[in-house]
């Protein structure tokens, strides 16, 4: 269950980064035709390492929280129950 998240996480972490650079460069050659002071931080490294990895790890973690409950159940009492 774990690996199919980190999977799901991975992957759409790479596609959302790679579109977000394609994304703001189309952006700041749009406003360098049109508004020379907007800038939209695309040449801030923090900015584009930091926020996928920001929302990468929480991804993780909302995929272990889960996976770590549902490992501490007997798996024979759960199928007795339910």
């Amino acid at each position: 269950m774990l690996r199919e998240g980190a999977t799901l996480v991975c992957v759409g972490t790479l596609l959302g980064f790679l579109g977000a650079l394609a994304l703001a460069k189309m952006l700041s050659a749009l406003t360098s035709v049109f508004v020379d002071s907007l800038k939209f931080g695309t040449s801030d490294p923090r900015l584009l390492i930091g926020a996928p990895l920001l929302l990468a790890g929480l991804a993780l973690l909302a995929c272990y929280v889960p996976a770590r409950r549902a490992a501490k159940i007997d798996p024979i009492k759960a199928l007795r129950e339910g």
